[in-house]
């Protein structure tokens, strides 16, 4: 689904759609409220839960990956537990990335599973057991922090600083899934994701609802070996917020042709990417894409594709170092 336009409104300027949508919101925040209080599965190692109050991509992968080599570079042996967003295997699954597609297990997950040890569970308390069966002394939940079958010991809210909360209210009047306010009572870092200018942002309109401890964090792209200096370009992207990607490569030098916003997740079938190459084609471009979006390329196509990689920068660690020392985890 799209986002409503009204949606990224200023919060004291909500728009009259979500004044109108207000009884439903609360119906909405009281249900999240409900389930969420309930008791989950109590794991025997320490479970870091990397989610979001907003709808839709905040940064979450990222974050996940940015942790998972955090602990693995202090000697500890963290493994994802994910839903599979887009997948079709129910799991408990460990990810394979020789043997799974992005169909059965999900982007994400074979994006992680690069990295560290990823399981596949439609149900997160079965896939907390399995991880925790093999040899996982950390659980990283990605995603799940209104899901209560799991009881997490430290709950990481990521947001996008440029857009922050949007217009305040929760869904279907806002881009919430609760209020500011109780995701910040349940939660214990809040990572701030963008440059200088969003975070400044950020912080004039929403610093003061900000009730735990706050880390800011950059995505910045990693070198290729291509030089992006004037170089024609075709970018397709189907993540959150595709214009967030295009921008980056603006950011390096490349000339846009062309772009592509597909809608986050979206499969790349091969009609599709055809198009798309006689397009790039016809204008002297290399088509371009994500991290997350490359899994998903039908395998034809993955040498006629560049992918420009990502990694979340985070300057200053010590706030995150105490809340994992206080599980033992430092």
């Amino acid at each position: 689904m799209k986002a409503p336009l009204f949606w990224s409104n200023p919060k004291d300027a909500p728009g009259w759609q979500a004044r109108l949508l207000s009884p439903l919101s609360a119906l909405y925040a009281r249900t999240t409220a409900k389930r969420v209080a309930r008791p989950g599965y109590k794991a025997g190692v320490p479970v870091i839960c990397v989610g979001n109050i907003n709808a839709g991509g905040t940064g979450k992968t990222p974050t996940t990956i940015a942790l998972a080599q955090h602990l693995t570079e202090r000697g500890y042996t963290p493994h994802v537990v994910s839903r599979g967003y887009g997948g079709r295997l129910e799991g408990p699954v460990r990810v394979d990335e020789r043997k799974h597609s992005a169909d059965e297990v999900g982007d994400e997950p074979l994006l992680i599973a690069a990295f560290t040890p990823v399981w596949v569970a439609k149900d997160r308390a079965a896939g907390v057991r399995q991880a925790e069966a093999a040899g996982a002394d950390v659980i990283l939940l990605d995603d799940g922090m209104q899901n209560p079958s799991v009881e997490k010991d430290l709950t990481v809210i990521v947001v996008d600083a440029w857009r922050g909360f949007g217009n305040g209210r929760v869904i279907p009047g806002g881009p919430l899934r609760e209020p500011v306010s109780a995701g910040m009572a349940r939660g214990d870092i809040l990572i701030s994701i963008g440059d200088t200018r969003a975070q400044d942002r950020f912080e004039a309109n929403w610093a003061g609802l900000v009730s735990v401890s706050h880390v800011k964090a950059e995505l910045k792209p990693l070198p290729t070996g291509l030089d992006w200096q004037g170089q024609n370009v075709m970018a397709f992207a189907g993540i959150g917020h595709p214009e967030k990607f295009f921008q980056t490569l603006t950011g390096l030098g490349a000339n846009l042709l062309r772009t592509e916003a597909l809608k986050d997740h979206q499969p790349l079938s091969v009609p599709l990417m055809k198009r798309l190459e006689v397009e790039a084609l016809a204008l002297g471009a290399q088509m371009v894409t994500t991290e997350k979006d490359a899994v998903r390329l039908p395998r034809a196509f993955r040498m006629k594709v560049v992918t420009l990689p990502v990694r979340l920068d985070i300057a200053d660690w010590a706030p995150i170092d105490g809340h994992l020392g206080r599980l033992g985890l430092v």
